[in-house]
C-alpha cells in the first residue's frame, strides 16, 4: 500500500528535525515499521503493509507537531516504542501533565512523579500499571526482560517519595552475584566493593536527582546502599527499599529480605528470571516468591514483555528471539490467572 502525506503549513526547520541528519530518523522509522519512505520537500510517500504504513504516517505527523526543537535519537526511540504497541488505538507519546482521553483516563489516572525529569511517565500500559502498583501497594514485584524500565521507574518512585517526605530514606540492595564471570576479591571498603554491582541504581539516581543532590543525600543518610547479605536482622521502617536483580537471590535470601519491611515502608523487587546467574540447579528466589506470594493481599506483581522494552527496538527483537528459542523453559513467574489487587 502507498500512502502520501504532506505537512501543512510547510516549515523547513521542522522538516529537518523530523528527518534527522542525512535522513537518519527516516531510516530508523523505515526499519522499525518495515516500510519505504520517500520525500520531496513537504510531501512524503510511504509504501508498505497497510497497518505499518498508516502507523508510520501517524508517527511522522506526531514528530512534525513537536519538532520545534531537534528530535534526539532517544526521544525518537521512545516514540517508536509507543507507536509499535499492538494495542495502541492512537499513536502518541504521553508526557506527564498531558491529559488522557476517554476510557484510558478512567482506567489509569495520571501519575506525576517529583523528580528532576519532569517529563517522566509510563510509556506503555504495563509501565503505567507498574507505577500504580508501586504507589498503591507496600510490596511490588516487577518481572520481565531488560530494558522495560523496571529499575528506573522503581528508583523514580523512591525519589518521589523521598522528595515528598513520605519516607525518610531510600535503601538500595542487590545480591552480589557476577554474570558468569568470577572477578575475585575486590579492593576497598564495603561501599567500594558493592559499587560495581549497584552501578545501574546509581545511574538512575544521578539522572533523577543530579549528582550533587545524590552526594548530599548519601552524607545525610537519606540514601543507603547495602549488599543483600547485610540485610539480615534489620527492620526497615519509613524507608523505600529496592531489591534489584532479584532473580539472583536464593529462596532463603528472598524470604529474609521481604520480612525486613517495617512500618511506613514500601518495597519494590525487580528482576528477570530468564537471566539467572546462580549455580546450575539453584532455584531462583524471585521465581519462587512470585509463585508463593501470588495470592497474598497487599502484594502486586507486574509482568513486562518485549512490547514494553524502551531501549533500541532491536532489544525487543533480541528478547523475542531468545523467548522463541526456549519455549519449554521455566514456566511463567506467576499464575496466568492471577490479577493483583489494585
Amino acid at each position: 500500500m502507498i500512502l502520501r502525506h504532506a505537512f501543512i503549513p510547510q516549515d523547513n526547520r521542522r522538516l529537518a528535525h523530523v528527518c534527522g541528519a542525512l535522513d537518519e530518523h527516516l531510516r530508523t522509522i523505515e526499519a522499525a515499521f518495515d516500510v519505504s519512505i520517500r520525500r520531496r520537500n513537504e510531501s512524503f510517500r510511504v509504501e508498505g503493509a497497510r497497518r505499518a504504513a498508516e502507523r508510520a504516517v501517524a508517527l511522522l505527523q506526531q514528530l512534525y507537531d513537536r519538532a520545534a526543537e531537534a528530535i534526539e535519537p532517544a526521544e525518537l526511540q521512545l516514540a517508536l516504542v509507543q507507536a509499535l504497541r499492538d494495542d495502541a488505538p492512537a499513536l502518541r507519546v504521553v508526557h506527564a501533565g498531558e491529559p488522557l482521553a476517554g476510557a484510558e483516563a478512567a482506567a489509569e489516572p495520571e501519575i506525576v512523579l517529583r523528580t528532576r525529569r519532569s517529563e517522566l511517565a509510563g510509556r506503555t500500559r504495563n509501565q503505567t500499571t507498574y507505577l500504580h502498583n508501586i504507589l498503591g501497594h507496600d510490596i511490588t514485584f516487577g518481572l520481565g526482560p531488560a530494558g522495560t524500565g523496571k529499575t528506573f521507574l522503581a528508583v523514580a518512585c523512591a525519589v518521589d517519595a523521598l522528595e515528598r517526605g513520605t519516607v525518610q530514606r531510600i535503601i538500595l540492595t542487590r545480591p552480589a552475584v557476577e554474570a558468569g564471570e568470577r572477578l575475585g576479591f575486590l579492593p576497598g571498603d564495603l561501599a567500594q566493593k558493592v559499587d560495581p554491582y549497584l552501578r545501574p541504581l546509581y545511574d538512575a539516581l544521578y539522572d533523577l536527582m543530579g549528582m550533587d543532590r545524590v552526594g548530599k543525600a548519601f552524607e545525610k543518610g537519606q540514601i543507603e546502599v547495602a549488599p543483600l547479605a547485610f540485610m539480615r536482622g534489620r527492620t526497615l521502617n519509613h524507608a523505600f527499599v529496592i531489591l534489584d536483580e532479584a532473580q539472583n537471590t536464593t529462596p532463603e535470601q528472598m524470604k529474609m529480605f521481604l520480612t525486613r519491611i517495617g512500618f511506613g515502608s514500601r518495597c519494590v523487587v525487580t528482576g528477570d528470571t530468564s537471566q539467572v546467574d546462580l549455580p546450575k540447579g539453584q532455584v531462583s528466589g524471585l521465581a519462587d516468591a512470585a509463585r508463593i506470594l501470588r495470592k497474598v493481599r497487599g502484594i502486586a506483581m507486574t509482568r513486562f514483555t518485549s512490547a514494553d522494552v524502551v531501549r533500541h527496538p532491536l532489544v525487543a527483537r533480541i528478547v523475542e528471539a531468545y523467548d522463541a528459542a526456549r519455549p519449554t523453559a521455566a514456566a511463567d513467574d506467576f499464575h496466568p490467572d492471577f490479577h493483583p489487587e489494585r
